[in-house]
């Protein structure tokens, strides 16, 4: 499943080593966002893929739902426009997403400039909603075993059919941004584990934008994925944080000139309140691990290499992790 939005100087590529992956059988699924260069036509034709053309951009989520449900396929790898996976990549991702303990299995994603460094290996999710690129710029070498992570990168992931279906797919509505991060935490909480497969090696062109867009997707889908994945009785313990985060959220809005994008998620969630409820109580009743179980899959430190902090930071990670403590103790 890949899709195509904008400009995708990679496209090509990515489909074509999809197409020559080895000891997996496979069909590219292309979904057309509003590709504007190169031309998709010589897809349309071509052997092992489907080009679809939905006629609006659906999102990386509704793009990424309505590519699996093109395809009656028992397993469901995503692949980003710009990844371009090895030979065994899918072949590696599909072996672990067969064990039945498993929901999803994440690439070791690499970055392509400088291969033998990380993308990610996985990516940590904060008790505050907030989810980052795993490892980032770190020696591959330094990870060479599968392990338990708590979110995959939605750059390169495989997931059953049937995990697919029970997890409903990707939260449309959050159209882009956090999706892998919710995906991630549902599954845990559904009863299944989320590994990183060091085999599978993905290079990613990555870049990372600061657009008032994006922030506006990350802050409005950070806060509809605390607010509906989180049991009741966490967000009550974690309620004085997550106040204080906002206020200081609305602060770094202001200075860096994003509080336009900052306030229209609010109105976002909002308008959306009513979905919100509904989600939230299909979220819980689906569930099959308490919050308590799963505490421990989160972290409550900051990653300043990764998202650098104001002076000071290292003392908030501090009394941010003292404070996860205490609520851990008491959920």
């Amino acid at each position: 499943m890949v899709l195509a939005y904008g400009e995708q100087p990679y496209i090509h590529d990515v489909v074509d080593r999809i197409l020559a992956s080895t000891g997996v059988s496979v069909h590219v699924v292309v979904v057309d966002n509003g590709c504007t260069s190169p031309s998709l036509e010589p897809l349309r034709e071509r052997p092992g893929v489907t080009l679809l053309e939905p006629g609006t951009n659906t999102g990386f989520t509704g793009g990424c739902n309505l590519g699996a449900a093109a395809t009656d396929s028992e397993y469901l790898a995503f692949v980003n426009s710009d990844a371009l996976v090895e030979p065994d990549a899918l072949a590696e991702l599909t072996k672990v997403a067969a064990r039945p303990e498993v929901g999803i299995a994440s690439a070791s994603l690499r970055l392509a400039e400088t291969p033998e460094l990380l993308n990610s290996a996985g990516n940590p999710v904060h008790v505050l909603g907030l989810s980052w690129s795993g490892h980032l710029g770190e020696p591959a070498a330094q990870f060479p075993v599968e392990r338990s992570v708590t979110s995959a990168t939605g750059a390169a992931f495989a997931v059953r059919r049937e995990v697919w279906k029970a997890l409903g797919g990707f939260t449309e509505r959050f159209f882009a941004y956090s999706e892998d991060a919710d995906l991630s935490l549902r599954c845990w909480q559904q009863g299944w584990d989320v590994r990183y497969v060091p085999a599978a090696v993905v290079a990613h062109h990555y870049e990372f934008s600061r657009n008032t867009a994006k922030f506006y997707l990350l802050e409005r889908n950070r806060l509809a994925m605390v607010l509906t994945v989180y049991e009741g009785r966490t967000l009550a313990l974690l309620s004085p944080a997550l106040l204080a985060f906002e206020l200081a959220m609305l602060a770094v809005a202001v200075v860096n000139g994003w509080l336009p994008a900052k306030l229209r998620g609010y109105r976002w969630l909002l308008t959306e309140r009513r979905w919100l409820g509904e989600h939230r109580r299909a979220v819980q009743g689906a569930r099959r691990r308490r919050d308590r179980e799963l505490a421990e899959l989160l972290t409550a430190r900051f990653d300043q290499s990764v998202l650098p902090l104001p002076r000071g930071g290292g003392f908030l990670n501090t009394v941010m992790s003292g404070y996860w403590g205490l609520v851990r103790r008491l959920l």
